[in-house]
This record gives C-alpha cells, sequence and structure tokens, in this order.
C-alpha cells in the first residue's frame, strides 16, 4: 500500500528529520520525568506540603489536555514546521521559566505553561512524521523517535539529579537549565532540518473550532481512534504512577535500588522501541499490537501482586514491564495516525493528545482513590489495579480491531 505525503524528504536527510523529533520529544520528556524525583528537593526548599507537590505534578497534565484539545482549532491551518518551531521556543521559554521561579506559585504557573506547550508539540512531532514517512515504514520511524523517552530515563533525568545535587549554587534549579540549553541545541537542528509541511492546508476560509472538532468527531472511524488511546492509557496509568511506591513499601525494595530499575528500564526500551517498530512495519501494525497488549498483560498482573521477592526477580518484572507498556505505543500510534485524512490529521492528532493527558490523569486519579494505606504502612487494593489495567488493555485490542485504515493517509 503507498501512501501520500504532504511533503518530501531525502532519504539522506529522513533520518536527520527523524533525529530531530526525536530531540524534540527527549527534551519535551525529560521535563515532564524530572519534577517526580525533584520532589524531596523541592518540598525542603520551597517550603512545600504534600498537597502542594502534588498539585504541581497534576496541574502539567491538566494544562496539556486543555491545551491539546484547544490547539485542534488552529493547528491545521499552518505550516507544520514554523508552528513546531514557535511552539518549541514558546516550551524553552517556559523551561527557563520553571528555573528562574522564585517561590511556588510562579513554579506552578511555569509547570502549567510548559504542560501546554508541550502537549501540543507532542501531537505535533506525531503529526510529522505521519505526513513525511509512508505508513508501511512508519512503524519503525515511530519507534526510533521513542527512544527519546528512553534516553530521557537513563541519560536526562540521572543526570539531571547529578547536577541538582552537586551544583549548589542552582541546586533544583539545575536540571531545568539543563534542558532549556539542550533545547536550544535541537532548536537549531529543527531550523536546518524540519521540512515546510503545507500540502495539509487549503485555500478555503478556516473553519471555527467547533467546525474543526466537528469534521474529526462525525467520523465513526476518529472515534474509535480516540477510545482506543484512552483504553492503552487508562491500561498503563491506573499502575505506573504507584509502582515505586508499591515496590518500596510492599516488596521491601530499598528506595535506592529505583534508580537501578529505571536505569535498567529505560536502556532495554532503548533497543526494544526500535526492534517493535520493524517488527509493526514488516508483520503488520495490528498483530503486533495484539501482541504487546497481551504480553504486557502478563507484566501488569505480576506486578500489581507482587510480594517480597529476590531483587533480581523485581528488577526482570520492571524491565519487562517497561518494555511491553512503552512498546505497545509504536505499532498503537502508527495505526492511529492512518486512520485520518492529512487535511485535518493536525487536529486530530492534538485531540488524541488531549485524549492521552486527560486519561493519565483520570488513571492515576482514579488508582488514588481506590488504593489506602493498611496500620503497617502497606499499600492496599493495588491489585485490584491490576485486573482494572487488564481489562482496558483487553478493550483496547477489541477497539483497535474495529480502525479502518485509510489508504490514503
Amino acid at each position: 500500500m503507498k501512501s501520500q505525503r504532504t511533503s518530501h524528504v531525502a532519504p539522506s536527510k529522513e533520518g536527520l528529520f527523524l533525529l530531530t523529533l526525536a530531540g524534540i520529544q527527549f527534551t519535551h520528556i525529560l521535563d515532564f520525568m524530572i519534577i517526580m524525583p525533584l520532589g524531596p528537593q523541592l518540598i525542603q526548599s520551597l517550603d512545600l506540603t504534600a498537597q502542594q507537590f502534588g498539585l504541581l505534578l497534576s496541574c502539567y497534565s491538566l494544562a496539556a489536555g486543555v491545551s491539546s484539545l484547544l490547539a485542534a482549532a488552529y493547528v491545521d491551518r499552518f505550516d507544520r514546521r514554523r508552528l513546531q518551531l514557535f511552539l518549541y521556543v514558546l516550551f524553552i521559554a517556559s523551561v527557563l521559566m520553571c528555573g528562574l521561579a522564585p517561590h511556588y506559585w510562579l513554579l506552578l504557573v511555569a509547570r502549567g505553561m510548559t504542560g501546554a506547550v508541550g502537549g501540543v508539540l507532542s501531537a505535533m512531532t506525531q503529526t510529522m512524521i505521519a505526513d513525511v514517512i509512508p505508513y508501511e515504514r512508519r512503524g519503525r520511524a515511530v519507534g526510533f523517535v521513542m527512544t527519546s523517552f528512553s534516553i530521557a530515563t537513563v541519560v536526562g533525568v540521572p543526570l539531571g539529579l547529578f547536577l541538582s545535587h552537586n551544583v549548589d549554587m542552582l541546586g533544583w534549579r539545575a536540571p531545568f537549565f539543563m534542558a532549556a540549553a539542550a533545547s536550544l541545541l535541537i532548536l537549531l537542528l529543527g531550523t536546518r532540518y524540519l521540512p515546510s509541511l503545507t500540502g495539509h492546508m487549503t485555500d478555503s476560509a478556516p473553519d471555527k473550532l467547533f467546525q474543526q472538532l466537528g469534521r474529526v468527531l462525525r467520523v465513526p472511524n476518529h472515534l474509535y481512534a480516540l477510545a482506543f488511546m484512552a483504553c492503552l492509557m487508562m491500561a498503563g496509568f491506573t499502575v505506573t504512577p504507584f509502582i515505586a511506591l508499591y515496590l518500596t513499601t510492599n516488596v521491601a525494595v530499598p528506595e535506592s535500588f529505583l534508580s537501578v530499575i529505571y536505569l535498567c528500564g529505560g536502556a532495554a526500551t532503548f533497543f526494544s522501541a526500535r526492534i517493535i517498530g520493524r517488527l509493526s512495519d514488516r508483520f503488520g501494525k495490528l498483530e503486533m499490537l495484539r501482541w504487546v497488549v497481551l504480553l504486557s498483560m502478563a507484566s501488569l498482573l505480576i506486578t500489581s501482586h507482587l510480594v517480597p521477592v529476590p531483587l533480581w526477580f523485581v528488577l526482570i518484572n520492571s524491565t519487562c514491564y517497561f518494555v511491553l507498556v512503552s512498546g505497545r505505543h509504536i505499532p498503537g500510534m502508527a495505526l492511529i495516525t492512518q486512520t485520518v485524512n492529512p487535511q485535518i490529521r493536525g487536529t486530530f492528532m492534538s485531540l488524541i493528545s488531549s485524549v492521552k493527558m486527560f486519561s493519565a490523569a483520570l488513571g492515576s486519579f482514579v488508582t488514588g482513590l481506590v488504593i489506602s494505606r493498611s496500620a503497617t504502612g502497606e499499600i492496599e487494593h493495588f491489585n485490584l489495579m491490576g485486573y482494572v489495567a487488564v481489562a482496558f488493555a483487553l478493550l483496547a485490542i477489541w477497539v483497535a480491531q474495529k480502525l479502518r485504515i485509510e489508504p490514503d493517509a
């Protein structure tokens, strides 16, 4: 099946194009992840309560969800290159604002701004991949760009934490300045290697917000794609945000061992993401999705039912969890990018990004309501969320089978 593209990128520059998008994703993911391990420093330095720190975490996802929804009104009216670079400049400014924030409330505003821009950046990255890379090679391209998660986990977060503990003059601000500096270098790559993408633009008057959304939402195939993404996110975020807490309280894993878990998981996904991408192109996105989702269910159940076991077993299972749960999104994203016409792909992917963020927030919120702490401090009812995650995983497969692939997308 041949795919039409809105722009041609020479084969010799296709790798640099994907490298630039991976760099943008790397800085976005690094900024999203780094705030979590900085919690103890932030609480001490800014005299925060646990609730205030929780608001710092949640405001990012909520702002990203809202901005992605609002972005649906305008993203298809502009050259993809110009919009992506403009958003990236705003992202860099927001990250710098985080590092310069003199007090909690300005940091909260800066986190919201960064999330708002980051949500749209992520959607535009997937949109540009779909615009440029033919469907038959898109799984490999998505897998390559998603290795940015691995690099952020293995290199970015540990380096940021090292700087925060060893550069006394900056402290917790150091990782944000590091992320901003890296973003400036990637911005230079973007100005050179991101192509102009205007094939989706038309000469007709731009639609109003609800007209643009209506063009997407009145198509059943698009609704299936949105439902599929919601199920996939709920199948992860009902478990993932609480794994570290569960391991340290119920499985007796030392807190110092958590860094080993994330290091090994991130390193494994660096290789597995590209392998899953290649296999998706070879054997079919839907078929690969089925296998990865089914395999991930075993890891979900093991993780949510763990009792004190040797650390080597914890490490093997957590590494499999990283590989399989994140790996589901590679064939999944490649699949849904082919369900929409290029003229409204930006709007569609913005809605996908919005659904991802809201679903992630909902999954974490629901799990927070279900689990509780026993008198001895252990987490209770986490096993129930493992079953919920598996149910959503099965539902994701069922919905994915209803997706119709558009040959000209």
